[in-house]
């Protein structure tokens, strides 16, 4: 029983990860299609160029609650740390690679963090900690997603080194790595050639 539990809990993970939240509420709002407005995706930094900072803040926090709220589902049906890691990692899973429209979607920053904060609250305090002045500093929202995602595993294996956690959390911290960094693959050779697009709360009027 518990595994056919654990089963529908990380496929509905996966469901509830895909459901694409920028594309949406951009489209209620605006009348665009995200995906073809800057990097395509449709996470909150896209979100922010195609429709402005208060629609891309709804984004964030939905986007943030697809991945939290998995892992909290996990922990009081299942009750099993390797099944709280493993919805989290299928929610990054499904918004970036939604069922719904055509496995595409975001790099899964917001949906990690979300998952991050059902696994450990306090682990939003350090993300936000060394996240925000990154993006402060460079401008540039993939340098804070690429930070975020490796900071976490190791997060994870501080508290798992100290007997504060599981060290099946970092089954969370690796996955949701290895998919935000594989999804920012395009962002990472901008970034190496000098030519990654800056964040500007104007950039809401921008197509480029």
């Amino acid at each position: 029983m518990k595994l056919v539990l654990s089963i529908i809990v990380i496929v509905g993970a996966y469901l509830v990860g895909s459901i694409p939240v920028g594309l949406l509420l951009v489209r209620v709002t605006t009348g665009k299609d995200v995906r073809q407005i800057g990097s395509g995706r449709t996470g909150g930094t896209n979100s922010l160029r195609a429709a402005g900072p208060w629609v891309a803040l709804l984004v964030v926090v939905c986007d943030v609650l697809k991945g939290l709220l998995p892992v909290l589902l996990a922990r009081a049906v299942v009750g099993n740390p390797v099944v709280e890691a493993l919805a989290g990692v299928a929610a990054v899973t499904g918004h970036n690679y939604s069922v719904f429209i055509g496995f595409k979607g975001g790099a899964g920053t917001m949906t990690n963090i979300g998952g991050a904060i059902g696994l450990w609250p306090w682990s939003v305090a350090v993300v936000a900690a060394v996240g925000i002045p990154v993006v402060a500093v460079t401008r540039q929202a993939s340098v804070g997603s690429i930070v975020v995602a490796l900071l976490l595993p190791i997060i994870y294996a501080l508290r798992a080194g100290l007997g504060a956690g599981p060290w099946m959390h970092l089954i969370h911290g690796l996955g949701t790595a290895a998919l935000v960094i594989w999804s920012l693959r395009p962002n990472i050779k901008r970034l190496l050639n000098g030519t990654e697009q800056r964040v500007k709360l104007e950039l809401h009027n921008e197509t480029g």
